[in-house]
């Protein structure tokens, strides 16, 4: 009487795994050639003979140099501030902390534009904060290179905060409390224990953030326009591009397109490994 579920099962299971449904097998083709016909576009469209040259224009190069440059300072932003933020949630408990956590997460689904509308009544110069930054220490966020960074921040860290954050949690807190016995301090016991257990989580949430300020777009060029040398990022070049020179919007795509691909070269043994049978 036992055996019998189990040999149904068994039987089930291998009439799932045989012939595919039409019915999926047809959305799910046109699902791959939505994802891969537009990739397949740029490839087709590229400069391939005039590459070398355009890739030596110093228009591209200033806009890439931007973006590695501002890319990189907030993904140190996001580490420097995210990584903290991550262990209170994982770790802490306090009143409002799911509140806390719902609010990080509003960049990831909060419409680019949006984002750089909020920044500007925070950091204009009218703004929440903007007034008091400028008439006490000088400094004006929009517009600016450092603005920048900060718009980059701000759509970047939520990937970083979920990605430790699940890394935290994953980690055995008991070893937290035994490095606690042994005399070790909260901080001590984070730097040393917390932290390097939930290494790559933060490896890979680094990554993502970084990934995620090299492209961009929305929240950028709302807040800080487009000046070459400024705020002329790679994206907002390829906008800028887009209407006068669309071969050299395509060499700019692809150039993001390879620094994605590497990005998901990077992440393939945390992401996309499958399961081991």
């Amino acid at each position: 009487m036992s055996g019998r579920p189990a040999v149904a099962l068994g039987a089930g299971t291998g009439a799932a795994t045989g012939r595919v449904p039409w019915q999926l097998l047809v959305p799910a083709a046109f699902a791959v050639a939505l994802l891969v016909l537009p990739l397949t576009g740029l490839l087709v469209r590229a400069p391939w003979s005039t590459l070398p040259a355009r890739l030596t224009d110093p228009e591209v190069g200033q806009a890439l140099r931007l973006s590695l440059l501002t890319a990189t300072a907030s993904m140190v932003v996001c580490l420097l501030l995210g990584v903290p933020l991550a262990w209170l949630l994982a770790r802490a408990s306090f009143p409002g902390r799911r509140v806390l956590r719902a609010m990080v997460t509003v960049p990831l689904v909060l419409p680019p534009v949006v984002g750089g509308v909020a920044l500007l009544a925070a950091f204009g110069r009218t703004g929440v904060a903007g007034g008091w930054l400028d008439d006490t220490l000088g400094l004006r966020l929009p517009f600016t290179t450092l603005g920048v960074v900060v718009a980059q921040s701000f759509v970047a860290m939520p990937f970083l905060v979920l990605a430790v954050e699940g890394a935290l949690r994953s980690a055995d807190a008991r070893y937290d409390d035994l490095a606690a016995t042994f005399g070790a301090s909260r901080w001590q016991t984070f730097c040393r224990v917390t932290l390097p257990l939930a290494a790559p989580g933060v490896l890979s949430g680094a990554v993502l953030a970084w990934a995620r300020a090299l492209g961009e777009f929305g929240a950028t060029i709302t807040f800080n326009g487009s000046y070459p040398g400024t705020t002329r990022t790679m994206p907002l070049a390829i906008y800028a591009a887009r209407n006068t020179d669309f071969e050299a919007a395509i060499l700019l795509s692809l150039v993001l397109l390879v620094v994605s691909v590497a990005i998901l070269a990077l992440l393939r043994e945390r992401w996309m490994a499958g399961p081991v049978s």
